[in-house]
């Protein structure tokens, strides 16, 4: 929560780790910097990780926490009609996909959305999963890595929750896409994109 009176908007953060590893506490530094610099309540979530929980556990804990959020903001001196989304990697596939969810299930639209080199499609030989095969701290082995402990098969990794470039992506608020360049992921945030353009998203 930042300094002065509320109530503030409020953003919702998610972590990444591929949906396997880290956690809040992890990811705390972009989560109070957030805070600060956007003089918003933050709320991470430490969302269910694979393989102990396989998808979508995740994206429904997710969808769950926005919910509660949704209705509870002013008990954390929240504005619960200026709310966000926010995450990074896996997180930031979350924060999109918990959108395109709300949107689905008539809840609250979130104000903006921010994906921060997100997970956003299933195609494991873009060029920059091959142009980036080998880099670190994320490379393609780790990311198939990932994708083989949180999902319990290859329909999985097409469901459009985590394939989000072919996911009905209308009607959503604006969004911004943060991408690295030294990473296996830099065209799904690409792609993810042209598919908000595609779909009318600012």
């Amino acid at each position: 929560t930042p300094e002065g009176t509320g109530p503030f908007p409020v953003v919702l953060y998610f972590h990444g780790g591929g949906w396997v590893f880290a956690d809040r506490k992890v990811y705390d530094g972009g989560a109070r910097g957030i805070s600060k610099q956007a003089n918003a309540v933050v709320v991470s979530v430490d969302y269910r990780r694979a393989p102990e929980n396989k998808f979508p556990a995740a994206h429904e804990d997710a969808l769950a926490a926005y919910r509660w959020l949704s209705k509870n903001a002013a008990s954390l001196n929240g504005d619960a009609k200026r709310l966000a989304l926010a995450g990074e990697s896996a997180g930031g596939n979350l924060a999109v996909a918990t959108a395109v969810a709300a949107h689905k299930a008539g809840l609250t639209a979130p104000k903006h959305v921010l994906s921060v080199y997100p997970v956003a499609q299933s195609n494991t030989e873009t060029e920059s999963y091959r142009k980036y095969a080998d880099a670190m701290p994320l490379n393609r082995p780790m990311m198939l890595w990932f994708i083989d402990n949180v999902t319990k098969g290859p329909a999985d990794a097409k469901d459009p929750r985590i394939d989000l470039v072919h996911a009905d992506l209308k009607g959503l608020p604006p969004v911004t896409v943060i991408n690295a360049e030294i990473d296996p992921l830099r065209d799904d945030g690409a792609q993810l994109e042209q598919a908000l353009r595609t779909a009318g998203v600012s």
